[in-house]
């Protein structure tokens, strides 16, 4: 497949905002789904309260499980443009191939994890004996699609690292309107409830996540993951471990944060953990603005930092 955006040669100011402008959106649409994914939920007939409550109470797990793809996809990608900047392309090769193997791992080790404790995590994440039910029917369906989920997020931030930004945000926005017309035919149409925003969710990114891996594992990708080139020496996976730990810190924090805001909600009432879900995913909105413009710019910093076109570097 032809890329648009040439790294070390298009116009800095245009390449950024053809990189980030798209990156931006995406997210936008990304956390929009979310938001009307609670709305169905909280007209759910009788239980639209409790069921968005306990949905609320698996949101920072959620975010946990997500923040894991973060720490290899904004770990990975930013070192495999520069590899590609510094000519390295079959060093470029063996980050993304690397960073594959390690989504592979995180989503099974992840998975098995979550679904052991999930009990545990539900009452310490602040779920009630009335919202519990809801909340371990969605996340125990959410965790089942780990590996869907680290795949579609981990993914895409290696798509945008080759300058694909217009695939990148196609396959997030793809998953967004997917399940923004599933949810109502599983929660309402199929009468699933909470089961059928789980269900709906998980289809949404397993389609993503398989657009994505076609993409990369069938060579249409100038850098593809390839089974050759998996190094099995400590130093890349340390490597890819360091760049990434910021990002899985501001996400995982994001995570405590969300549960301490949720178990001291709890004092007030189920109500309050609800009202809570819905303030959270406005605030997510505005943030993922600024997430995804400075997710979209970094692999022009990356790319031209390898190929130590340092003024670009600092126009960008």
């Amino acid at each position: 497949m032809r890329k648009t955006n040439d790294l070390g040669r298009d116009p800095v100011f245009r390449l950024v905002c053809r990189l980030a402008i798209p990156t931006m959106l995406a997210q936008l649409v990304s956390v929009l789904y979310s938001i009307v994914d609670r709305i169905y939920i909280g007209n759910i007939q009788g239980i639209g309260d409790l069921a968005l409550a306990g949905v609320g109470v698996c949101g920072p797990i959620v975010t946990l499980l997500s923040s894991f793809a973060s720490l290899v996809g904004l770990g990975g990608s930013p070192i495999m443009a520069m590899r590609m900047g510094e000519g390295r392309d079959r060093e470029a090769g063996r980050v993304l191939s690397n960073s594959f193997l390690m989504l592979l791992i995180l989503s099974g080790v992840l998975t098995t994890l979550f679904l052991l404790l999930k009990e545990h995590l539900l009452m310490w994440f602040g779920a009630s004996d009335a919202t519990f039910g809801y909340a371990n029917t969605y996340l125990t369906i959410y965790t089942a699609g780990t590996f869907f989920a680290l795949m579609a997020t981990g993914m895409n931030s290696f798509l945008i690292a080759q300058g694909f930004s217009g695939l990148g945000m196609a396959t997030v926005m793809l998953g967004a309107v997917l399940n923004i017309v599933l949810d109502p035919i599983f929660i309402f149409g199929l009468d699933l409830g909470i089961s059928g925003a789980a269900i709906a969710t998980l289809l949404s990114q397993c389609v993503s996540a398989s657009i994505l891996a076609s993409f990369f594992l069938r060579g249409q990708s100038e850098i593809r993951v390839s089974i050759r080139c998996v190094s099995t020496a400590p130093k890349i996976y340390l490597t890819i471990f360091k760049s990434g730990m910021p990002s899985f810190f501001r996400q995982g924090m994001a995570s405590v944060s969300a549960m301490a805001l949720n178990f001291n909600a709890g004092v007030y009432g189920d109500a309050a953990v609800a009202a809570m879900a819905i303030v959270t995913k406005v605030f997510n909105f505005l943030l993922s603005a600024v997430i995804g413009f400075g997710q979209g710019m970094q692999p022009v910093v990356g790319y031209n930092y390898g190929a130590k076109e340092l003024g670009r570097v600092r126009q960008a």
